[in-house]
């Protein structure tokens, strides 16, 4: 049976049509448009379909999207500044050439930041245990350690500053 659902996304409400079966990541892609998010493997095996909910990585080839509604969803959409600006973790990734074909970056990302959300000075092994469930087929991972490392630190360096 069809009915509207109203999901937090990036900050804004949406409305989709959806069925108790579809998957959150289906709803993201096809009814909400944000393409960002990978549809790879289906079972929750590879992380391109990461998600943040509530702060927390969500595979959402394994979401449920009735179960999304009241979480608040943020996509790789989300991570730039309202005025075009990259979140540092895009602007390492670039700097440190840690993306090849592309389709696993979002997903590490998202990943990426949930853990210097949780954790700003992650040591390289905590970064290697996050991203443990994320999949990249093109690359020895360093060149995403890396990003993921530097971005930490120009992170804390910008708060230092601030504070």
């Amino acid at each position: 049976m069809k009915q509207i659902g109203t999901f937090r996304v990036n900050g804004k409400h949406c409305d989709a049509i959806i069925e108790p079966h579809m998957l959150l990541v289906d709803v993201i892609r096809d009814h909400i448009g944000l393409t960002g998010t990978k549809r790879a493997c289906a079972s929750g095996n590879c992380g391109a379909c990461t998600v943040l909910a509530d702060d927390q990585p969500i595979c959402s080839c394994l979401t449920l999207a009735v179960t999304a509604q009241d979480r608040a969803l943020e996509t790789v959409e989300g991570l730039r500044s309202a005025d075009g600006t990259l979140h540092p973790l895009q602007q390492a990734f670039i700097d440190h050439c840690a993306a090849q074909c592309g389709y696993c970056t979002a997903g590490m990302l998202m990943t990426a930041k949930a853990l210097l959300d949780a954790n700003p000075r992650p040591s390289r092994e905590d970064v290697k245990r996050a991203l443990s469930g994320n999949i990249c087929r093109c690359t020895g991972y360093v060149k995403i350690l890396d990003a993921v490392m530097d971005a930490a630190q120009k992170i804390n360096a910008a708060r230092e500053v601030a504070a």
